[in-house]
């Protein structure tokens, strides 16, 4: 089984089993949509970070994609618990709710692209993780498309 496997895997595993509770933590809707937005602005932050190396925009730095990857992939796996019944509003589209598998599909896609992104910027090869990072940018904008105001 490859890595990005495993760790997808595991996170779904743990997202599952804390799904029930972790919306739970939430005492209004308006703290659901603000932890999501917040782990988007982080996840984002990192993102843009290797974004710029891949077009070129700033240095190559294997350490520094490395760790931003690492941040994302990890990152990945967090807002998803904060789309329960009630969160509507902030960017979210009401198509998150009434097609959630669609939007459950989409969140599980991307996870895996930026798991790939991770495991392929662990090992320095600039032109992979150019590849990695397309794959990635295309499933977080297929989910921006559909899920998210404009």
């Amino acid at each position: 089984m490859k890595i990005q496997q495993i760790i997808l895997a595991s996170t779904a595993v743990i997202i599952a089993a804390g799904s029930g509770t972790a919306f739970a933590q939430f005492k209004k809707p308006e703290d659901a949509i603000k932890y999501r937005q917040s782990a988007y602005t982080v996840m984002a932050n990192s993102f843009s970070k290797i974004g710029a190396v891949v077009k070129g925009e700033a240095p190559y730095n294997k350490e520094d994609v490395a760790k931003n990857a690492a941040v994302v992939a990890t990152l990945s796996t967090l807002p998803w618990q904060a789309f329960g019944p009630g969160t509507e509003g902030g960017n979210a589209l009401p198509a998150i709710w009434s097609d959630n598998a669609k939007f459950k599909a989409a969140s599980e896609k991307m996870q895996l692209a930026v798991a790939n992104l991770n495991t392929v910027a662990q090992t320095g090869d600039l032109e992979s993780i150019k590849k990695a990072f397309g794959a990635a940018g295309q499933t977080c904008k297929g989910c921006h498309d559909d899920f998210k105001k404009k």
